[in-house]
């Protein structure tokens, strides 16, 4: 049968592939649109294949939170370019991906790209069926979550410029007059990029470390070995007072922890949580 340009029109606006894609697809599928997506997404597997080993350092970050603010989800879909990364239909990609996510709450990376995309085709599915459309890897490579029960705090969201970094910050008290204490606390995530919200939140591993280096430092100075616990402990508390969020100098002010600045909205106001994604 004879392709039209409206058909050809047709298949580019459900896949957004090139229109002679879309042509040689639907004239290998005999005019079944059904068919000729099948042979797109074909051939976004043969270019995964291919593109295994190349990488993909580029993309966007999206964050996303529920209208009552009880949860938020964070994903990022990676590509090879910024000039793929920048384009409108690849980032409304990425928002439709974040707004499944956050409608479903999936436990890990896998569930998600498991989901239904639309009625024919999951997340894992549309994605590799982009692959052949733009011609580089796409992979949704991180996926993060915070979930909180009703009456028990809420979640707000930072993107960063570009969508270069997302963040989401779990406070314990509800309430519109805490919403721009806890996006000022996103961004200092994205700014100062804590790795524990406390010196609890620390992996041993990582404290022993620091203990280690600051002896040897001290070690090296000429301090005596008696001393060399001692300073090490020291140079600990500045580690945490550096990477631990709450214990960390808030970036807006630079005159009070950030522990002091959500005390000062309210003597109760803490964080319980973060989540931070960024690319590279």
């Amino acid at each position: 049968m004879g392709i039209t340009a409206q058909d050809i029109k047709k298949l580019r606006d459900m896949t957004g592939a090139g229109m002679m894609d879309c042509k040689k697809a639907l004239s290998e599928a005999d005019g079944d649109f059904e068919k000729a997506i099948e042979e797109l997404r074909k051939k976004g597997q043969k270019l995964s294949a291919k593109r295994a080993d190349r990488e993909a350092k580029e993309g966007v970050v999206i964050a996303e939170t529920s209208a009552n603010r009880n949860n938020g989800v964070l994903i990022k879909l990676s590509c090879e370019t910024d000039f793929v990364a920048k384009n409108d239909s690849f980032v409304e990609l990425a928002k439709t991906i974040a707004g499944i996510a956050l409608k479903n709450l999936p436990e890990t990376r896998e569930d998600l790209l498991a989901l239904p995309f639309d009625g024919t085709i999951n997340i894992g599915d549309k994605v590799i069926e982009q692959i052949g459309v733009i011609g580089e890897k796409v992979e949704v490579v991180e996926y993060e979550k915070i979930v909180t029960a009703a009456g028990e705090g809420q979640v707000l969201s930072y993107i960063h410029m570009g969508y270069k970094a997302g963040v989401l910050v779990a406070l314990n008290l509800e309430g519109p007059q805490f919403i721009e204490p806890g996006r000022d606390v996103a961004m200092q995530v994205a700014a100062m990029k804590p790795i524990a919200l406390d010196k609890d939140g620390v992996d041993a591993s990582i404290v022993e470390k620091e203990i280690e280096i600051g002896k040897e430092v001290a070690r090296q100075e000429g301090k005596p070995e008696e001393m060399l616990e001692k300073i090490a402990t020291g140079k600990l508390n500045k580690f945490f007072k550096e990477n631990t969020l709450l214990n960390q100098m808030f970036v807006k002010s630079n005159k009070q922890s950030v522990k002091a600045y959500l005390e000062s909205k309210d003597s109760k106001l803490t964080v319980t949580s973060f989540k931070h994604v960024k690319l590279g």
